[in-house]
């Protein structure tokens, strides 16, 4: 793996394959091995991916506090400081909203953007889920788990100045609710969504090829 100091810290990141860059973000409390299978799909499809662990995950050092907006900026900052023009994006869940925030906030960055089972905000996770990691997080406090039940608060109204396009993907059994993703979906001036029969969370991407056959499609239009 190869590292890169961005925004104040040092991320470390796969590079893999030549051609077309396509910058991969896993979710909260995983890292780029999450991505194992697609990112074997994407390099065999002529695509250099670029797979970076978010700011205290992975590879890299821990951090005591995290906020999205900064992990959007280290990712912004990352495809800046390696010159990559206009990379095709996927995040999964966490990396979803980090996808979401960098082109809000840094418009144009990103060539296409595709997201799985991701979140406007904490009232868009399934309620038993969040019931369960706050009486976890009152017991002993885990500055990741903060996050996911204090962040983010992206206004709906503000993804329809989201020009690209977006592939908004869900697992049919997610723990993001229907209406939350429905929200992002009606918002998205240019967008197509996928539900995926029987999955959960991250079932059909956790190797798993079915995600990765999306984006391949997704990428190639």
């Amino acid at each position: 793996m190869k590292s890169i100091e961005v925004n104040g810290v040092r991320l470390h990141y796969l590079q893999e394959g030549s051609g077309q860059p396509v910058v991969l973000v896993h979710g909260n409390g995983e890292s780029h091995e999450l991505f194992e299978v697609e990112i074997a799909q994407l390099t065999e499809a002529g695509y250099e991916v670029y797979a970076p662990d978010s700011r205290g995950h992975g590879a890299n050092e821990p951090v005591s506090e995290y906020h999205y907006a900064d992990m959007a900026d280290d990712i912004y900052e990352f495809i800046r400081a390696l010159g990559l023009e206009k990379p095709f994006y996927y995040g999964h869940s966490d990396g979803g909203i980090i996808g979401l925030l960098l082109e809000l906030r840094h418009p144009g960055t990103l060539g296409k953007m595709a997201i799985s089972g991701t979140n406007l905000s904490p009232d868009g996770i399934e309620p038993g889920f969040v019931a369960e990691f706050t009486e976890i997080n009152r017991k002993n406090p885990e500055p990741l788990i903060t996050l996911m039940l204090t962040e983010p608060h992206i206004d709906p109204a503000d993804l329809q100045s989201i020009s690209i396009p977006v592939l908004c993907t869900v697992g049919e059994h997610d723990l993001i609710l229907p209406e939350e993703t429905e929200r992002i979906v009606q918002n998205l001036p240019d967008v197509r969504k996928i539900v995926v029969p029987g999955a959960d969370h991250g079932s059909y991407l956790d190797h798993n090829e079915k995600m990765g056959e999306f984006l391949l499609e997704f990428f190639a239009e």
